[in-house]
């Protein structure tokens, strides 16, 4: 049979040598099971309609010819309190006569003012280059500041954790605060966060609430939580959660031991393991197989030890308390509706804590929203802008009354 078209059983043997390998590697086979059940499935769909070779090449190509994550500021680098290197790259504003000046004239003015800078706080397993979109719109139009979370992108190992402390939500704040340091030592900020990259935002109000009062213009919260992590479901049954729950820390825990060994594994099943990733990063089946593609290469890139770590501060988190240092500030609150990874509830709960700050629902937006409707994030964000005084009223950069929004305290859109 010809390699588009393999013989059933081939996908089969597959999944049950991942199976084997996992069982040989100590990890429990019950989570596994769970796992590869609905992989596998997506596994065999795909074999039957393309081939392994055909998609590795449909895969080299889009790697090639996407833009995604090209774009490159001036490089810095920051010291986080452990000595750990915090990856920073800076896009200036550009002179009057450069090529984004009829840019620069849709917000109104010639150049923003007061000068603010939009720092960019990724999320978890992710890089500064998931903010490629947002970059690409304000780039030679605002200052900006995109950086690599500890252990993440081009950031160095976080050197506490190679002493085998673990990773906590406010060490986070104060890497945030370290990079803010380096990057952006005066004037106004609008600070913008996906996922982890928001609770890192909110570490920084907890530890710096001065900084915040002094400096702050306005901040943007996207598909975020404020706590209560452990309770999410990720989409499964009631069963399925309860098993996650109580396997998930000690096979993290087996995983980050043996990194090696399961990063063969990773590079041996990534077939496998695409339809997950796409699954819980966006919500719409026609998603550009480019972003998709980007999305995929990122996620993967993240050793197994840094996954291992970083989870456990996630049920941890808990800076609900926090969220008062903004309730002064222009605040957008924006999220994905069909989220599973931090659902629309999460937000909707910071919005209730922040009775001023704009709500957004973005239908059919997964975990990715930013990559997924970066039409719709641009414009929240200009107009975001907007509030804050940095941009005239004029800074839209997109036709979001299309899709539906909500705003706290049940404003109409």
């Amino acid at each position: 049979m010809s390699e588009s078209s393999p013989e059933p059983t081939e996908a089969v043997e597959t999944v049950a040598a991942v199976a084997d390998a996992w069982r040989k590697a100590g990890v429990a086979g019950a989570a596994i099971g769970v796992v590869a059940a609905g992989a596998a499935a997506g596994f065999v769909i795909e074999r039957f309609t393309s081939g392994r070779g055909m998609r590795r090449k449909a895969q080299l190509a889009l790697d090639v010819a996407g833009p995604y994550g090209t774009l490159r500021g001036a490089p810095g680098m920051a010291y986080a309190d452990d000595g750990t290197e915090l990856y920073y790259e800076i896009d200036e504003v550009e002179p009057d006569g450069g090529p984004t000046a009829r840019r620069r004239r849709l917000f109104g003015r010639r150049r923003p003012a007061p000068e603010v800078t939009v720092v960019f706080c990724h999320g978890y397993c992710l890089t500064q280059d998931s903010w490629h979109f947002q970059r690409a719109a304000l780039r030679g139009v605002v200052r900006t500041v995109s950086w690599d979370q500890r252990s993440h992108g081009r950031s160095g190992r976080g050197v506490a954790q190679r002493d085998g402390a673990p990773v906590t939500i406010e060490q986070l704040g104060r890497d945030l605060r370290a990079v803010l340091d380096a990057a952006v030592p005066e004037g106004p900020v609008v600070l913008v966060g996906h996922s982890m990259g928001g609770m890192t935002i909110m570490a920084l109000a907890d530890a710096f609430p001065e900084l915040v009062k002094e400096r702050v213009a306005g901040v943007a919260l996207i598909g975020t939580s404020a706590g209560r992590l452990g309770e999410v479901s990720f989409g499964l049954p009631v069963a399925g959660v309860k098993a996650v729950r109580r396997i998930l820390p000690g096979l993290l825990n087996t995983l980050g031991r043996r990194a090696d060994l399961v990063e063969r594994g990773r590079r041996a099943t990534a077939d496998l393991v695409t339809p997950l990733i796409r699954h819980y990063s966006f919500a719409r089946k026609d998603v550009d197989p480019a972003v998709a593609r980007f999305a995929e290469r990122m996620l993967s890139a993240t050793p197994v030890d840094v996954v291992a770590e970083f989870y456990p501060a996630f049920t941890d988190h808990d800076k609900a308390a926090a969220l008062e240092r903004f309730a002064e500030l222009p605040v957008l609150v924006l999220a994905g509706d069909q989220d599973l990874i931090t659902p629309s509830e999460h937000s909707e709960a910071i919005a209730g804590l922040l009775p001023e700050a704009e709500l957004v629902l973005v239908p059919e937006g997964g975990h990715l929203v930013m990559m997924e409707h970066p039409e719709a994030v641009n414009d929240r964000l200009a107009d975001l802008l907007v509030r804050t005084g940095t941009a005239a009223g004029a800074a839209t950069v997109g036709h979001y009354e299309r899709t539906s929004s909500r705003r706290a305290g049940g404003r109409g859109a």
